[in-house]
């Protein structure tokens, strides 16, 4: 695994869409001495942007823009370019946002090919060795499908360019994981996307997960039902009797539970009985973890040969360029993926 001259972890961080927060985010995180020495950072983005991003913020986050050191043309070949820049934030400077036509708050097709191309090489990085995990800024998704970017967003990018075979989206907050079988799909289809192999799947990766890069040697993981009450014994839906308890029965030698409620199962994970809650749909896991972390939550992607984390939320364009964005989504992300590097190192 790459590693930094001072054996710290390598972080690639993409700066997201252009007209968004995640510049203001990424420079006030970054400004911020117990970040800044967790890792090596190679920040993906467009200099004048981070420029204009830097006016309506502290000193801190300007003198860091100042100390930045910048690599034109967005390449770096090999990790002894490293070395040369020693603890300073690099930036590699894609500059593909002409100064004359950027604008804060708004849904263009050119900032989505940005946020792009930002994505891309962040994940050239790691494909290189030169990274060892990448951190991801919100794009903006109706910009990116404006461009061409045919993936949903960022996890449905990484899985199919990474050729993983098993990947699972897990959100991190408080003392509250949570991994979805599935994602970003209507609530009618829901039900038809469930099967004991989808289910049987999210637990293994986040068996794997938790074991690999969280360090916890047995976990002990919740399994939710679909239906209230968990379906009442097939009175209130049969999902629980043909797909969810078929998967759980396959771990009888570990700590599955389940299918529980799920309008109970959060309590009992809040107050530590279960390291991770599988969760059947998006919401379901999204409520009560956003209920006690709406600032504070990490994306994570579980399941590729890479780390990758990201804020738990969006580019808030109402607030974008105003210096109000708060950080501490971002700052969790890093301290995650930082984490998550060191005890992959410790597991292999």
């Amino acid at each position: 695994m790459p590693t930094s001259p001072s054996n710290k972890p390598v972080a690639a961080i993409t700066m997201g869409d252009p007209s968004g927060i995640g510049p203001e985010i990424i420079l006030k995180s970054l400004s911020k001495p117990d970040i800044r020495r967790l890792a090596t950072y190679i920040v993906v983005g467009d200099l004048k942007t981070l420029r204009r991003s830097s006016a309506a913020l502290s000193a801190p986050c300007k003198s860091l823009l100042k100390k930045i050191h910048v690599i034109s043309g967005g390449s770096i070949s090999n990790k002894e370019d490293l070395t040369a820049v020693g603890d300073r934030v690099m930036l590699l400077d894609l500059a593909n946002i002409p100064p004359g036509d950027h604008s804060f708050g708004k849904e263009r097709a050119a900032y989505g090919k940005a946020s792009v191309e930002y994505i891309k090489r962040g994940y050239g990085l790691i494909r290189a060795g030169i990274a060892d995990c990448i951190v991801t800024a919100p794009i903006n998704k109706a910009s990116a499908k404006k461009s061409g970017f045919r993936f949903p967003g960022h996890t449905e990018y990484f899985i199919t360019s990474s050729g993983a075979k098993r990947a699972a989206m897990m959100l991190i907050g408080g003392p509250l994981r949570v991994s979805l079988v599935t994602r970003h799909i209507p609530i009618s289809s829901i039900s038809g996307k469930l099967s004991s192999d989808s289910i049987e799947k999210t637990i293994d990766i986040t068996l794997q997960a938790l074991k690999r890069d969280f360090n916890i040697a047995r976990p002990r993981i919740g399994v939710c039902g679909l239906n209230p009450h968990s379906g009442e014994g097939g009175m209130f839906g049969k999902e629980e009797l043909s797909a969810i308890a078929p998967a759980v029965s396959r771990y009888k030698r570990s700590n599955i539970t389940g299918p529980l409620p799920a309008d109970s199962i959060f309590y009992y994970a809040y107050r530590g009985k279960y390291d991770a809650v599988i969760c059947m749909y998006h919401d379901q896991g999204l409520i009560p973890l956003k209920m006690i972390a709406r600032d504070t939550g990490v994306n994570v992607t579980l399941g590729l040969d890479f780390v990758r984390t990201s804020p738990d939320h969006g580019t808030a364009f109402d607030i974008a360029g105003k210096g109000d964005a708060d950080p501490r989504s971002m700052e969790e992300a890093i301290k995650l993926a930082v984490a998550m590097c060191n005890n992959r190192r410790v597991n292999a």
